[in-house]
């Protein structure tokens, strides 16, 4: 497939945007999949090179993020190893049940999320709601369950890990955010792999995207640390807010 200068000026500016929102507050392939689609890719190849420029910034904002000493490694370690087996699980039940079913169920858990963002106000990440001696298992579980959705759903599963890290294990809002991108990482990673043996990555274009995607992740990650938990709050609305506009438009088509 050729690349013309139109699908590098399409896909970049988008790219550096996504990156920019999924350091803070996760949602960015909410931005950036349909970037590649506007460029005329097809689905696959849309997804491959996505997961290539993706990858990319993920692990530019990780380190960054690890750099400030902003990461839980025990609860990323923990949640990444739960997330393989509940993508799976998620990815194989999504054969067997309408999509759209879970869609609307999306557009109802959705607005409880904000509603927790909203409630939880300046006190994000600041009470942990289960015994210490229950965040290893339960780090495991959240992974597992977002990796579930993220297999049977897609979307958004940034943004659900940083929700659950914050709310349930009472992480710091910023060290919830540096945590979740080391999951987001592994699980990118591995769909990477699966996609670049098959053919499917677009490396013409995927590298320049890259590029601008580091670039966002680089200056997102760099605002979450400075900013604090006020920064993320407003980019996890937003972020939640892009991910229920997209299930609406997808359960009216």
């Amino acid at each position: 497939m050729n690349i013309t200068v139109t699908m590098l000026l399409t896909v970049c500016p988008l790219a550096f945007l996504a990156g920019f929102v999924d350091a803070s507050a996760g949602g960015g392939g909410l931005i950036s999949l349909p970037a590649y689609y506007l460029a005329g890719l097809p689905p696959v190849l849309a997804a491959g090179t996505n997961k290539l420029s993706a990858s990319l910034g993920t692990m530019a904002s990780s380190a960054r993020f690890a750099v400030s000493r902003r990461v839980n490694a025990a609860v990323a370690l923990l949640a990444a190893c739960g997330a393989f087996p509940g993508s799976w699980l998620g990815t194989e039940l999504l054969r067997h049940i309408p999509e759209q079913s879970v869609r609307v169920m999306m557009l109802v858990l959705i607005p409880m999320a904000a509603l927790v963002v909203l409630w939880e106000g300046r006190q994000l990440g600041a009470v942990r709601r289960i015994p210490a001696g229950a965040v290893k298992p339960v780090s495991l579980l959240i992974g597992f369950a977002v990796g579930f959705y993220d297999g049977l759903v897609g979307p958004g599963t940034g943004t659900f890990l940083i929700l659950l890290f914050t709310t349930v294990l009472g992480l710091e809002a910023v060290t919830a955010s540096g945590t979740a991108k080391l999951v987001n990482l592994a699980s990118n990673i591995a769909a990477l792999a699966a996609l670049m043996a098959a053919g499917q990555v677009l490396w013409l274009l995927g590298l320049p995207a890259a590029a601008c995607g580091v670039a966002g992740n680089i200056l997102g990650a760099g605002m979450t640390i400075r900013r604090g938990s006020r920064f993320i709050r407003r980019m996890l609305m937003a972020a939640l807010a892009l991910l229920l506009a997209k299930m609406l438009l997808d359960v009216v088509k």
